[in-house]
This record gives C-alpha cells, structure tokens and sequence, in this order.
C-alpha cells in the first residue's frame, strides 16, 4: 500500500524536469479516480501537441478538469471517490490569470484558501522561473515575480515539497 499523501504537496522545477510524471506517479500510487486539474489553453499548434502527449501518457483512471483560469473553484469542486486532485499547472493559470487582466493578489489568495479546503490531498505542479537572467520587459519581469511570490507561498503552505532537477526529486520540505 502507498504511503498516505500529505494535505499539500508542491512539486516545482525548471522546463522538461520531469515535474509531472513524477506527480503522477505520486498520485496513481493511490487508488483511482485521480482528478488532473489541467490549467493549460491551446493557443497555438505547438501547445495542442504538448496537452495532447500529457493526455496520452495518462493512465485509464484519470478525470480531467479543464480550469485555465478558475483554479479555485475548480479544487473546491466534488471529488467524489477521487483519491488526489492534481494541478498542472501553476505557472500556466498564473499566465492566464496575468494576461487575462485578473487581480494577481485576490486570485492567489482564493487559491491558498482553496488548497487550505480540499477534500483530498492535492498535488500542485509549478515552474521555477526566478533562478536565470533578469527578463528584459516589463511584463517578463512582473510574471517572474509574482510567479515567485505564488510558489513561495504555494511551499509555506504546503506538507511536502519537491524540487525536479534533471529528472530527479530533491526533497526540500518533508512532510
């Protein structure tokens, strides 16, 4: 049998770290139904093939909920039989919450308070984008630092977080 899943589980890493195979194979450790909260919107052909491959490589047992930008409302809803609600992924719906004209600070705080109300344990997936060069705009720079204020508080608040380093999980909060 699995080791239970804490409350809150954070998995951040750079580009390709391998983030989320690994949260879904924290998560299908546990019984099925798992909820994959997909944060993603196709905008563009390169994007339809990378959700298209994220799909494929999922097992049978997967529920997906399409949330590109009500993430909250999203973990807050029935998870009837599920065993984990996975997320992926933050830095996607802060992107679309960002370009989408949303208040930044009102949304993070609905999704702490959302993530402090789940139902079952929840896996969130978040791309660290704060260890390179200094973008150079302003947007670039505004989404790397609320990115970093999103996964900070994401971590204070989570039991367990993981940091995927070419491929490999470093545990930096234990649960």
């Amino acid at each position: 049998m699995a080791t239970p899943l804490p409350r809150l589980t954070l998995v951040i890493g750079g580009a390709r770290s391998g983030k989320s195979r690994f949260a879904e194979d924290l998560a299908t450790a546990h019984p099925a139904p798992w909820i994959y909260v997909a944060t993603a919107e196709a905008h563009d052909d390169e994007m339809v093939e990378r959700i298209a491959h994220h799909r494929k490589r999922r097992a049978d047992g997967w529920v997906t909920v399409d949330a590109p930008r009500d993430l909250a409302a999203a973990v807050l809803a029935p998870t009837t039989g599920a065993s984990v609600l996975l997320i992926d992924c933050l830095t996607l719906w802060l992107t679309n919450v960002m370009l989408g004209g949303g208040e930044v600070e009102d949304e993070q705080a609905r999704l702490l308070d959302a993530l402090a109300s789940a139902t079952v344990p929840v896996l969130a997936v978040s791309n660290e984008v704060g260890m390179g060069i200094v973008p150079d705009n302003a947007l670039a720079r505004a989404f790397r630092d609320a990115q970093g204020r999103l996964n900070a508080a994401v971590a204070r608040q989570a039991n367990y977080v993981v940091l995927m380093a070419a491929g490999l999980p470093l545990t930096l909060k234990a649960p």
